[in-house]
């Protein structure tokens, strides 16, 4: 049995009594450490004081472009691949196995952007109308909720979060309070300022008289404040009466929020003010969905986009 066979038993040994891993995951350390020694025999390296950083950089490579025995692997899957011989090779320095730690300057691959869901206007303006049962108090909330999640960009957090002098209706803006306690104070349109409006005066009266009182903008059936959970479910059940087959959820309404401001020519800056982003790269996310979206326009209806 070889030094690094030996070493890779010894560092699974160890995930398994000392830290007590899944039976799952020890099998997936055991795939992924299996693949890299392997990579190590063809490379001609049989003891563990000759893995380079560069050895491990090449056994990174080879997971993305693959070889005549494995199809390249996805970035998340690397990575994965690739924290486990990161794991193993501090190991085995810290148990005085190896002299270096060849792997800790080799960083697992950034996984791929995931483009933020936004759901086409017509989807949006069908969930607004199908908020709650016609005529009913709640229902005359749950548009107002849903109005000013998507006309203003609110976390779920922020809105229901919402007191009553939060909302300016003559400067027709409201004051968010977002992550670490950061306020900012973003313009409310019309519809979601008429929709708040019917709610406060032939909805929100009836709702507080059943409870203690409180300052919440929006009030559940008992008369307090909305919950997260609550607002949530306002938006599942409104999105199911809509016909909406796709996932629907607050920050879906927050990403359609950015992505069709972005459409309609609004500046990535302005929406990242809007939004309550730290940074604008955050934001600049929103600018690869309105890029797909000219893609698509542009193969369909230039005469030489495609063949």
């Amino acid at each position: 049995m070889s030094e690094l066979v030996r070493a890779v038993r010894t560092y699974l040994d160890h995930l398994s009594v000392e830290r007590g891993l899944a039976d799952n995951t020890l099998s997936s350390y055991r795939r992924d450490l299996r693949r890299y020694l392997e990579h190590l025999d063809r490379a001609g390296v049989s003891r563990l004081d000759e893995v380079t950083e560069a050895t491990v950089s090449g056994f990174l490579m080879a997971l993305r472009e693959g070889d005549a025995e494995h199809p390249p692997l996805s970035s998340t899957s690397a990575a994965r691949t690739v924290v486990a011989v990161r794991g193993f090779h501090k190991f085995a320095l810290a148990d005085g196995l190896a002299t270096v730690d060849p792997a800790s300057g080799v960083k697992p691959p950034a996984p791929a952007k995931r483009l933020p869901k936004a759901l086409p206007l017509a989807d949006v303006e069908a969930i607004l109308e199908a908020a709650g049962a016609p005529g009913t108090t709640l229902a005359l909330r749950d548009r107002a909720l849903l109005e000013l999640l998507y006309g203003t960009g609110a976390r779920i957090s922020e809105a229901v979060g919402l007191d009553v002098d939060d909302l300016d209706t003559v400067d027709q803006a409201v004051l968010l309070r977002g992550k670490g306690g950061k306020q900012r104070i973003v313009p409310v349109g019309s519809y979601a300022l008429a929709a708040v409006d019917a709610y406060l005066v032939r909805g929100r009266p009836e709702l507080v008289s059943t409870g203690q009182g409180t300052p919440a903008l929006f009030l559940n059936a008992r008369g307090g404040r909305l919950s997260r959970q609550s607002a949530w479910a306002v938006l599942t059940r409104a999105a199911e009466r809509a016909g909406l087959t796709r996932d629907v959820s607050p920050h879906t309404l927050r990403h359609s929020f950015a992505t069709h401001l972005l459409d309609g020519g609004a500046d990535v800056r302005v929406v990242q003010e809007l939004l309550g982003h730290a940074s604008v790269t955050t934001t600049q996310v929103y600018t690869l969905v309105t890029v797909d979206s000219l893609r698509e326009v542009f193969a369909a209806a230039h005469p030489r986009a495609r063949d």
